[in-house]
């Protein structure tokens, strides 16, 4: 039996985790996290019945108190409750599927208490991945990426040695703007925004995927998950979303992972890694299929993409910055307060006036975040 824990688990890949629990009796869920949804969160806990549950706002902790207050369920509330639900004695793998900054004080805490870590909370390590890949050598703590693409690159170098990599190969489908200039996507709505072509997931990742802004993110997660410079991860267009990911070797092999556009694969791979469990759904018909075809991206009408590099490359605060502004801005758009256009106008407004920091520790990660919102709240609000 093995126990876990899911933060975030009202979210996508949450929400596909738990999928994957009621194929699998020997998964058992200790313990389950929302930010708000206690409506859902009440279905997990009754299907589920978990030890402990935290919901992060205080007051619909309190609401969901009273809703379970038949059944012997703990619920915290805040970065403490959090905290508490990811380190407990029984917890054998916590999959960390927040979305935001607000997953680094829990992943340092999982970290510490010494627990492996399935990660789908990107901006831990793309705001904070000099402090948590050291942190996890040091405490000997398995980080298994649930990211598809990271995931692909996971598998391909299974055996392999990351010495012997010439080059990470991250793919994207290009997402729902793919081909359009600056000038066509003047007016796109949200709507537009979240219709992706290939993949299922939540609204701020969707949003993410269509200005390449995600992509972005992943990159500087490549750098930290697999060691490499950022002169040898390369960004390729694979609309199908077919090829995952691919690693090319010194010797000039190339490695790739294939399959449906399903993040339960990469889940459920995470939670049981080494071993490939069956899994139910579309398999990949190569008979079926007429073409791979591959793109260079566009960096120009998609500048987000070379944001995220340049961020990257410059290292310290930067990525805190580029990740915070592009948090807030997706927020003001999603609320319909600016155009689609202007998120990416924010993002570069705050990396351009931001007072660098070297090498920041976690309150100057997280005095950054808070700057790159004031910033962009100064200007557009």
């Amino acid at each position: 039996m093995k126990n876990i824990a899911i933060l975030g688990s009202t979210g996508s890949i949450g929400t596909q985790t738990l999928d994957i629990v009621r194929k699998n009796n020997d998964l058992k869920v200790i313990s389950l996290s929302a930010n708000s949804n206690v409506v859902l969160l009440e279905e997990q806990i009754r299907e589920f019945m978990p030890k402990i549950v935290c919901v992060y706002d205080e007051v619909k902790a309190k609401e969901l108190k009273t809703m379970i207050s038949d059944l012997n369920v703990k619920v915290v509330s805040g970065m403490e409750g959090l905290i508490e639900i990811s380190t407990l004695d029984e917890v054998d793998v916590v999959v960390t599927a927040i979305v935001g900054m607000i997953g680094i004080r829990p992943t340092i805490a999982v970290i510490k208490a010494k627990k492996n870590i399935a990660l789908a909370n990107k901006e831990t390590l793309v705001t904070a991945g000099h402090i948590i890949i050291p942190l996890a050598k040091e405490y000997n703590v398995n980080i298994y990426p649930v990211d598809s693409e990271h995931s692909a690159i996971f598998q391909c170098l299974n055996g392999e040695k990351k010495s012997q990599i010439e080059k990470i190969i991250l793919t994207a489908s290009g997402g729902p703007f793919r081909g359009k200039t600056i000038e066509e996507m003047k007016n796109v709505t949200v709507e537009d925004a979240l219709k992706h072509p290939n993949w299922a997931m939540g609204k701020k990742i969707t949003i993410d995927s269509s200005t390449m802004v995600n992509k972005g993110l992943e990159v500087i997660e490549a750098k930290w998950l697999f060691d490499v410079d950022f002169d040898n991860i390369q960004v390729l267009i694979q609309p199908q979303s077919l090829i995952h990911s691919m690693v090319e070797f010194k010797d000039g092999s190339v490695m790739a992972q294939l399959g449906t556009p399903d993040m339960r694969l990469p889940i459920q791979y995470a939670l049981y890694y080494p071993e490939r469990r069956f899994l139910d759904g579309k398999r990949v018909n190569f008979y079926e299929i007429s073409s791979i075809t591959f793109e260079k991206p566009d960096m120009e009408n998609f500048r987000a993409l070379r944001l995220a590099f340049d961020a990257g490359r410059k290292g310290g605060s930067m990525p805190t910055v580029f990740n915070a502004a592009n948090e807030q801005a997706v927020q003001m758009f999603l609320d319909k307060k600016i155009k689609y256009l202007d998120i990416v106008e924010m993002i570069e407004y705050a990396m351009e006036n931001h007072k660098f920091i070297d090498n920041p520790n976690i309150d100057e990660i997280l005095e950054s975040e808070k700057y790159a919102y004031e910033c962009i709240r100064e200007k557009w609000d």
